[in-house]
């Protein structure tokens, strides 16, 4: 294969890692006129490498530093992209109609290969000498994580002994747990289906962790000296883990469906939802959160579990992820 050559604002870095998540499984099992982009594309939105070369208007990064890839790209033009949201782009609904991808590995090339050409230096964030299979995942993992525990960050900052809840504790989930504890006073009370998961949990610094079963709302509550959770953040979004979210809900908390499980919450009033419930759907962070995230990677506060896979195994990768036996992250790496 030819090495690209970047032009203008292109930036070609040498891949080192990338990490592989849920949402390539819906790439891959989606079926014809699906996706709002072209295909074929080669995945990977979760990217660590080198700069080995850059266009001739290129800004950023220099050649030979080693960064991650911002994933989710924009228009770069609007307010919310100048701004480093490019994940709340303005454009987005436009971008998607002219279906030219919204993204590494999403409609455009991403990092699952050797080499990988990205449209412009402001979508690096430079990494130091942290690890490349423990930098990769942070920014997509990391940042939505970080930028999920932000949105719910006035609940508990403003609530007196507040409780958050975290539902899976997956590749998002676990570095959930430890920027809650990094960044917040809150109690947290990890759920899963799963027993290694709240091992897992536990590892990462969880006050509290618990299966899911049909009293998981009630014991919740209980740990909460039965006030509810200030905050709850839904790294499923299916129905099973929606329904004890709403139950365990305290009045006047923030309720963030992270996951893309297909489940649904019945917004009436009066209804199921406690009164004052504010409910987001965070997607991905900004640029000067990943930033952030990296930062306190390499402050030893943030560590990523990984099992790591070679890029030539990326069928037994994703066989793995299907199955639920990867804890933590999983990331390939070039041969």
């Amino acid at each position: 294969m030819a090495r690209p050559t970047p032009t203008a604002e292109e930036v070609l870095i040498e891949v080192e890692a990338a990490g592989l998540c849920r949402s390539d499984l819906h790439v891959i099992d989606a079926g014809p006129g699906d996706l709002p982009y072209r295909v074929p594309f080669t995945l990977g939105h979760e990217v660590a490498g080198r700069v080995v070369r850059r266009g001739p208007l290129a800004v950023g990064p220099a050649v030979g530093e080693r960064v991650v890839v911002y994933g989710p790209w924009g228009c770069g033009s609007c307010a919310r992209c100048a701004a480093g949201a490019e994940n709340y782009c303005d454009r987005r609904a436009a971008l998607d109609a002219e279906r030219v991808g919204t993204g590494a590995g999403l409609g455009r090339d991403g990092g699952m290969a050797d080499l990988m050409l990205v449209p412009s230096g402001r979508l690096l964030v430079p990494v130091g000498d942290l690890a490349a299979t423990r930098a990769a995942p942070l920014s997509d993992a990391g940042l939505t994580a970080y930028h999920s525990v932000a949105t719910v960050r006035r609940a508990l900052d403003d609530t007196p002994g507040a409780s958050v809840v975290v539902l899976g504790v997956g590749g998002l989930g676990h570095l959930a747990v430890q920027i809650l504890r990094a960044t917040t006073n809150a109690q947290v009370l990890a759920v899963d289906v799963r027993e290694e998961a709240l091992a897992l949990a536990d590892e990462c610094g969880a006050h509290f962790g618990t299966l899911l079963r049909p009293d998981t709302a009630k014991v919740l509550r209980g740990r909460t000296g039965g006030a509810g959770a200030a905050a709850v953040l839904d790294f499923v979004g299916s129905r099973s883990s929606l329904e004890p979210a709403v139950d365990v809900l305290r009045v006047d908390g923030e309720l963030a469906v992270v996951g893309s499980g297909g489940g649904e919450v019945l917004v009436r009033k009066p209804g199921a939802l406690p009164p004052g419930t504010r409910i987001s759907l965070p997607f991905w962070g900004t640029l000067p959160e990943l930033a952030e995230v990296v930062a306190l990677a390499g402050e030893g506060v943030l560590k990523v579990k990984v099992e790591r896979f070679a890029l030539s195994s990326a069928t037994e990768a994703v066989a793995a992820l299907r199955s639920g036996g990867v804890r933590g992250r999983a990331v390939l790496v070039p041969d």
